[in-house]
């Protein structure tokens, strides 16, 4: 079956799944423009559901070993999203892609979780550290009038199945520790699930000139920080 765009796919899936779709604050969404949605991360429904939330699609980076498994590789292409590269040109190649993007005033969606939260079973209300990628991104990227979006999935109800043995994935990308252990990697499906937006934060030319020199390091840490804790507190009113 073909579709006409990565958000008709986005919502598709859902449909075929039968997740009921809460959506909160959807007045928080900018309506145009370059946007960087940030959000947690426990499924491999996450991609979808943000779609939804902001109802447009979002180009995703994901993981390098998506673009390598067959059936894989052309879900994640026809859902836009852009797979990292390899370990040794992974963050040239995501500023330079995501960059692009945002200059062509699209929406850009990272997890900064990182890999982790998906191939662990985690409970619906935690969250992992947040690396600190999209904020660099969004203080260097040249892009005028950037909304940086946090959203929260909150699952309410789902089904937690074993996918497929972690050591699988090591032959797609034996370059990733986390899939030289022991286990399966889990499988997330959503029932019904609540998606909060976040207040966006909107970098400015003053924030820009922080990054710079020593204050660099700051500013970075002060927008990971606030998006992280943005996230947390509209999950812990999602869950519950």
């Amino acid at each position: 079956m073909r579709f006409h765009s990565p958000l008709h796919l986005s919502q598709f899936l859902l449909s075929a799944l039968g997740t009921r779709v809460y959506r909160y604050y959807q007045d928080r969404v900018p309506t145009d423009g370059a946007m960087l949605i940030i959000s947690n991360h426990r499924s491999f429904m996450d991609a979808p559901l943000l779609m939804a939330a902001v109802d447009r699609p979002i180009r995703f980076a994901c993981h390098h070993y998506m673009g390598q498994v067959p059936g894989l590789r052309e879900l994640v292409h026809q859902l836009g999203c852009f797979p990292l590269d390899a370990p040794d040109q992974r963050q040239h190649g995501f500023f330079d892609r995501a960059t692009q993007l945002l200059q062509a005033q699209q929406a850009v969606g990272v997890f900064p979780e990182g890999a982790e939260t998906m191939i662990t079973r985690t409970d619906p209300g935690s969250m992992g550290t947040f690396q600190r990628g999209f904020a660099h991104l969004a203080l260097r990227a040249p892009i005028n009038h950037l909304a940086v979006l946090p959203v929260a999935i909150a699952s309410y109800d789902e089904v937690d199945n074993l996918a497929f043995p972690l050591r699988l994935l090591s032959l797609f990308d034996p370059s990733e520790p986390l899939f030289a252990q022991e286990g399966w990697h889990p499988m997330v499906i959503y029932r019904r699930v609540n998606l909060l937006i976040g207040r966006p934060c909107w970098i400015t030319p003053s924030q820009r000139e922080l990054y710079q020199g020593k204050q660099a390091k700051s500013a970075v840490t002060e927008l990971t920080e606030r998006c992280q804790a943005e996230i947390q507190h509209l999950l812990q009113q999602g869950c519950y």
